[in-house]
């Protein structure tokens, strides 16, 4: 059920122009269900504030591909400037989302500079994080990707895995027997912990 937004969270507050603050919808989008389906018109800009959401498209064997996971920020922003999904938005988990109304969005942008400005650094930000992605697939052992992810996108040495270890599996590039032995034996030899589904580096 959408409802209209009277308090963003603070990373939109700070991004978006006051005049775009009343127009975001706000929704909770359940496990398995579609943001948005391939050919559709967009429509709306999706900011997840928390779960998980995929960007996916079929291989030519049907298979699903996963092109993007998004804990926290935007997903779709090549829609801006698109006729249609080139791709479905899926949550995988049940997933806080605020929705922007696309057009409004992109009037701001050809009108507000200082608005630009801020998106730009935005997407500067998403670049670094899809680069650390790239080199993290670049490590050659499961026990490298583990530890590079928990510096790179946990916090204080803690990663949180809301979506389980077969996600984090895909997320990492790896099969899902090589993550649970790669635990197992990070457990086994004390560089790694597991509590409260998240994954732990104790602090030497």
């Amino acid at each position: 059920m959408k409802k209209s937004t009277s308090t963003l969270p603070s990373a939109l507050q700070n991004l978006l122009p006051t005049s775009l603050h009343g127009l975001c919808t706000a929704t909770t989008v359940k496990k398995g269900s579609l943001l948005f389906q391939t050919g559709k018109k967009p429509q709306w800009m999706f900011f997840v504030v928390d779960g998980e959401v995929t960007l996916e498209r079929l291989s030519q064997q049907g298979d699903p591909v996963v092109l993007q996971r998004t804990r926290h920020g935007f997903v779709s922003e090549a829609s801006l400037q698109s006729a249609k999904y080139h791709c479905d938005g899926r949550a995988v988990a049940n997933s806080d989302v605020v929705q922007i109304p696309i057009q409004d969005l992109a009037e701001a942008l050809r009108n507000d500079a200082d608005f630009s400005a801020r998106w730009i650094s935005m997407l500067n930000q998403e670049v670094k994080r899809l680069r650390l992605q790239c080199e993290r697939l670049s490590l050659k052992s499961v026990k490298e990707r583990v530890r590079h992810l928990i510096h790179t996108e946990g916090k204080d040495g803690t990663y949180a895995v809301n979506t389980g270890l077969k996600s984090l599996a895909s997320q990492l590039g790896v099969t899902h027997e090589a993550l649970y032995r790669t635990l197992a034996d990070l457990e086994k030899s004390g560089e790694l912990k597991r509590q409260d589904a998240s994954l732990v580096l104790p602090h030497n």
